[in-house]
C-alpha cells in the first residue's frame, strides 16, 4: 500500500477536506493535493506531524496498510466549533486592500507631482515638450503597476487555490467593517474636499495654478486611498460574493476537482451553467448591435447621391454609436430577469 492511499484514506475518515488538513500542518492546500496525487512527498517534519494527527507510526503511514483502519475516537481533528479561516483567505484579502489602493494612489500622486513641476523643464530640443512632466507620470503608472500587477497576479493564484472559501465571519466582523468603511469613507470625502478647497483657493492666482493642481490630485490621492482600502476591507466579508465570482471564472473541469460537498459543487455548476446562457445571450444582442450600428452608419453613405459630400448631421450616421449603449443595457436587463427568475425557482 502507497502513501498516498495511507493518506486519503486516513484523510477521508476524519470528514477532512484537503484545506482542513493543510490547515493542521501549516502547508498550503496545493502541497496535500501534489501528495495525494503521487507527485511529491512530504517532508520528515510534516510526515512526523502526519503520525501524530493519524494516531499511527511512521513505517505504517508510509509502507503499511491503513485503509481497514477504523478511525479512533481521540484522533486529531479539526477543532470544533464555528468555521475558522483554513486557507489564509482574510490574510490576503487584507494585503490586497493595501496593494490596491496604493497603486491607485501612487498615478494619482505621480500625476499631482508631475503637474507640479508642468513647464520647469522643456525637452524641446528633442521634439517632447513638458519632458520633467511626462518622465514624472510614467514614473508614478510604473510605481503604480509595481503594486497592481502583482497584486492582480496573487489574487488570481489565490482564486485558482481557493475556489470556494467557507464563511467563518461573524456578525461582529462584519458590524466593525461597516463601521470602519464608514468613518473611512467620510474621511476620504473630507481629504477630497480639503484639497477641492486648495483648488479654489490658489487657483485664483495663476502663479499658483501648478500648486493649486497639485494639492488637489493629492488629496484626492489620499481619500481615494480610504475609501478604496475600508471598502475592499467592507468586501471581504461578503464570502459568498468571492465563491459567486470564482465560480463564474472556473470551468466546469476544475469545478469537478474542487473539494468542496456535493450540494455546494451543484450549486457552482448551476451557477456556471446559467452564467454561461446568459453570456451566450448578451453575445448575441452585442452582435446584433454591432449589426445595427453598422447600417445606421453605412446606409445613409451609401444611399447618399454625391458620397463625398455626404454630412452626417441629421441621419442616422450621426446615431450609430447608440447600438452599443443599448445592447449593454438590455445584457443589464437579460442579467437581472436571470438572476430573478433562477431565485424564484429556489
Amino acid at each position: 500500500m502507497s502513501f498516498r492511499e495511507n493518506l486519503q484514506h486516513l484523510r477521508a475518515t476524519r470528514n477532512m477536506t484537503q484545506e482542513q488538513l493543510a490547515m493542521l500542518l501549516g502547508v498550503s492546500r496545493q502541497s496535500v493535493t501534489k501528495w495525494e496525487a503521487a507527485k511529491s512527498y512530504p517532508e520528515m517534519d510534516k510526515l512526523l506531524k502526519l503520525c501524530q494527527i493519524f494516531e499511527c507510526s511512521l513505517d505504517d503511514l508510509v509502507q503499511g496498510d491503513l485503509t481497514d483502519r477504523a478511525p479512533e475516537p481521540a484522533a486529531a481533528a479539526v477543532p470544533a466549533g464555528p468555521p475558522t479561516d483554513v486557507c489564509g483567505y482574510d490574510e490576503h484579502q487584507r494585503t490586497m486592500a493595501w496593494k490596491v489602493p496604493t497603486g491607485v494612489a501612487a498615478i494619482l500622486v505621480g500625476i499631482a507631482i508631475g503637474l507640479f513641476f508642468e513647464g520647469a523643464v522643456d525637452l524641446a530640443s528633442v521634439g517632447v515638450r513638458d519632458g520633467l512632466f511626462v518622465i514624472i507620470v510614467l514614473a508614478g503608472v510604473l510605481l503604480g503597476l509595481v503594486f497592481l500587477v502583482p497584486a492582480g497576479m496573487e489574487h488570481t493564484a489565490f482564486q485558482k487555490a481557493h475556489p470556494y472559501v467557507e464563511d467563518f465571519y461573524t456578525e461582529d466582523d462584519r458590524a466593525r467593517a461597516r463601521k470602519a468603511f464608514s468613518t473611512g469613507l467620510v474621511a476620504g470625502i473630507a481629504l477630497i474636499f480639503v484639497g477641492v478647497g486648495f483648488f479654489i483657493v490658489l487657483g485664483e492666482d495663476r502663479a499658483l495654478e501648478n500648486v493649486a493642481l497639485f494639492f488637489l490630485l493629492l488629496f484626492i490621492a489620499l481619500g481615494v486611498w480610504n475609501i478604496m482600502h475600508y471598502g475592499m476591507l467592507l468586501g471581504r466579508t461578503n464570502v459568498a460574493e468571492y465563491n459567486r465570482s470564482v465560480g463564474e471564472e472556473l470551468e466546469i473541469e476544475d469545478i469537478m476537482e474542487v473539494q468542496v460537498r456535493d450540494e455546494i459543487r451543484e450549486g457552482m455548476l448551476a451557477s456556471k451553467k446559467k452564467n454561461k446562457k446568459i453570456g451566450a445571450v448578451c453575445g448575441a444582442i452585442m452582435i446584433f448591435a454591432t449589426i445595427v450600428a453598422f447600417v445606421l452608419l453605412f446606409a445613409p453613405v451609401l444611399t447618399s447621391p454625391d458620397p463625398d459630400a455626404f454630412d452626417p448631421a441629421g441621419t442616422s450616421a450621426m446615431w450609430f454609436w447608440v447600438a452599443w449603449p443599448v445592447g449593454g443595457m438590455l445584457c443589464g436587463v437579460v442579467s437581472l430577469l436571470a438572476e430573478a427568475f433562477t431565485s424564484d425557482e429556489k
